[in-house]
């Protein structure tokens, strides 16, 4: 699967188009829209690729795709909130423990120094809990559009303990390292570097969504837009 995720965005006879537009809205990521408009984009993939549409999406329809990248971006930032608060828990636990001794005694200092790495540990454990679990929740919310779904356990539980997925996850992390290591070479050439590193960043994350919203459509029953462009059960617009 990882040589066909490799492959995806050259499915598409435009794909050039969608790469550059893709690497430009990474390099200027930084101004947050643009962060946006990619994380909708992602959702797009998701979506193609969990029905087994094999032509990429492309960059259109920028207020919707930002509205949904805002609305990615804030389940992302859930998922996240949990070990950053924790480490910060423990981090303030640590220094009123070293306060409390007047910074002079020993056995204070060091267990606010033992109270701050555990934190920090337990802290590192819940990101690669939360990294696990986000593209599954992207996944749910990309199929149902409801931002509850991203937070659903009953839907999410038997995804996340599946073989399948931890796989397709690891496959998605592999072509993510692989990417961050040809960035870092190519940053020897400070400027030049920075600019390549922002298009094989965008190749890397559509190459890795392709990988995740195939394993969930694998993994899901999906539902498919009828030929009247109404979802099964909906009563046609009037």
């Amino acid at each position: 699967m990882i040589s066909e995720s490799i492959n995806y965005l050259r499915n598409d006879e435009d794909w050039l188009k969608t790469v550059l537009i893709g690497g430009v809205l990474t390099f200027f990521s930084f101004l947050i829209v643009p962060a946006f408009v990619l994380l909708g984009y992602t959702l797009d993939v998701i979506r193609a690729t969990m029905r087994g549409d094999e032509q990429p999406p492309e960059f259109g329809e920028w207020v919707d795709m930002t509205v949904d990248g805002i609305k990615g971006f804030a389940i992302v930032l859930v998922y996240s909130l949990i070990p950053a608060i924790i480490a910060m828990v423990f981090g303030f636990a640590g220094i009123l423990s070293i306060a409390a001794g007047g910074g002079e005694s020993g056995a204070a200092n060091a267990f606010g120094g033992i109270v701050t790495l555990l934190g920090l540990l337990v802290a590192f454990v819940l990101g690669i809990l939360a990294a696990y679990v986000i593209p599954a929740a992207l996944s749910n919310y990309a199929e149902t559009d409801r931002m509850g779904s991203a937070f659903s356990v009953g839907e999410l539980r038997p995804i996340l303990t599946s073989g399948k997925y931890a796989t397709a996850w690891l496959m998605a992390f592999v072509v993510l390292f692989a990417a961050s290591v040809v960035t870092g070479l190519l940053n020897v050439v400070p400027l030049l570097g920075f600019v390549l590193g922002s298009f094989v960043t965008f190749y890397a994350v559509v190459a890795a969504y392709y990988i995740i919203g195939t394993t969930w459509g694998e993994l899901h029953e999906i539902e498919m837009m009828e030929d009247d462009g109404d979802m099964p059960g909906e009563q046609p617009a009037v």
